[in-house]
């Protein structure tokens, strides 16, 4: 117990920045706990904003679950550039060029901000329209446009967090990142109520002060973020002399970054049409749905966690040449993600109705959550593997197998077979829920079958 500790004492100073020699599985326990441990802030963020947009209203949570379903679109560009940032500076510190992937850390960061302005810009001006397509109501509208404005205009800053923990994990900084994403989400669990329902000379937003505490915390985390990357000790530094554009490294940069973007494209896109069918049935349907995600986004976040840790192993094992120590350590965090998960399914479908109703205690709202739950974490063995082979392709810079895969799994099977279960075989919005745990379970089947083959092992960034 005592060698443990001292251990993950070690993982959260983040004092080790060397993983391609040694034991692995020490490797994958430094790498993974501060990965995990920042996921756990963000997913826990997850759950206590959605406990408190609950207290105001059953539209407060319908709102925030229509704004998010369209804002996974800005999540899949910055995740997309992050497991581009993540290949490329793990495999330049792999191939010991610290000074190139600091100058590839800059040209994140420009690229960043130019796509965050971009988006938000449109997302801030079309608030009304964005709501208005999902099948939100006037009332909806009226309420909940301010929260989706803000939350637009926050998209440099989301985007930033993500691709510069992106570019913290390749280097193996994990700790830093980890810090950052807490320093983030407290801000955000702190201003939350303070915010939606004000306080002394503080005013109540409602929900539009979710929207105002998340910005405010996530430019924290980055400014944090920069703080480290430009006066910090860590392996990857960036210099100002590096902040302007090489469009050499830019156009590196993108070409990894559209196959991550483009995945995560098509599965975010794939939930907006889950929501828009979900939608037909009602906004207490809704805000169960967007209940029982949060609640599973709390434990898939940590296992994210753990596949970060497996992409940032491959990127600089292959860096150094060794393409068998980088498929082992695939195929021990695959496991150890496997036993994870396999008791949090358990714990989801025993105790389901309790989880949802401490959200919420509209009866259709928790039977529906209810449901959600319980019908998704039966996939969660299989999702256990998926998560980690899919982030192994990315962190090899192969982005594009895991996009054809995400395109066949999810809009040729997801969304069909959810239209159809849902609306003619009259299943309802279970028969969406069952298209997720399906679709979901064959992507991790075919990611399998794909990595075993070993192409990834050839991939040059």
């Amino acid at each position: 117990m005592r060698k443990f500790f001292d251990l993950f004492l070690q993982a959260l100073k983040g004092e080790e920045h060397e993983y391609t020699s040694g034991s692995i599985n020490r490797a994958i326990f430094l790498l993974s706990v501060p990965m995990i441990l920042e996921m756990v802030m963000e997913s826990l963020f997850a759950v206590v904003d959605i406990f408190f947009v609950s207290k105001v209203n059953t539209d407060a949570v319908a709102t925030v679950g229509l704004t998010e379903s369209v804002l996974t679109l800005v999540y899949s560009v910055a995740i997309g550039l992050s497991t581009a940032a993540t290949a490329i500076v793990s495999r330049r510190i792999g191939e010991k060029q610290h000074a190139e992937a600091g100058h590839a850390a800059a040209q994140v960061i420009l690229v960043s901000v130019v796509l965050g302005i971009t988006i938000g810009l449109g997302g801030f001006f079309g608030a009304e329209t964005i709501l208005r397509a999902m099948g939100g109501s006037e009332n909806l509208i009226a309420s909940g446009a301010n929260f989706t404005r803000i939350i637009f205009a926050s998209s440099p800053a989301i985007i930033l967090l993500y691709t510069l923990s992106g570019v913290l994990r390749g280097g193996g900084d994990a700790a830093v990142a980890m810090r950052s994403l807490w320093i983030a989400n407290g801000v955000n669990m702190l201003l939350c109520p303070l915010f939606i329902f004000g306080w002394g000379p503080v005013p109540a937003f409602g929900v539009a002060g979710s929207a105002m505490a998340t910005t405010i915390g996530r430019s924290l985390g980055v400014l944090y973020q920069l703080y480290a990357l430009t006066k910090g000790n860590g392996v990857v530094k960036v210099l100002s002399s590096q902040l302007k554009a090489d469009f050499t490294i830019i156009r590196n940069l993108i070409s990894v970054s559209a196959g991550g973007t483009g995945q995560f494209l098509i599965a975010s896109a794939s939930w907006v049409f889950l929501t828009r069918i979900l939608s037909d049935f009602g906004p207490q349907i809704v805000a169960g749905y967007t209940i029982a995600i949060r609640v599973i986004v709390f434990t898939i976040l940590p296992s994210w966690g753990m596949a970060n840790a497996a992409a940032t192993l491959v990127g600089q094992n292959l860096g150094a040449n060794k393409p068998e120590r980088a498929e082992t350590s695939v195929w021990r965090a695959a496991f150890f993600n496997f036993v994870f998960l396999a008791v949090v399914a358990v714990i989801f479908f025993v105790f389901s109705a309790n989880i949802i109703s401490w959200f919420n205690d509209d009866p259709t709202t928790v039977s529906t959550g209810v449901n959600c739950l319980r019908i998704i974490c039966f996939g969660y063995l299989f999702f256990a593997y998926g998560m980690v082979i899919s982030q192994s392709f990315n962190g090899a810079g192969d982005t594009l197998t895991p996009t054809l895969m995400n395109l066949v799994c999810f809009w040729a099977i997801e969304i069909p077979l959810a239209y159809f279960l849902a609306k003619y075989l009259d299943l309802g919005p279970n028969g969406v829920y069952i298209s997720v745990a399906f679709s979901e379970s064959m992507l991790a089947v075919v990611g399998i079958l794909l990595f075993r083959r070993g192409k990834w092992k050839t991939k040059k960034v």
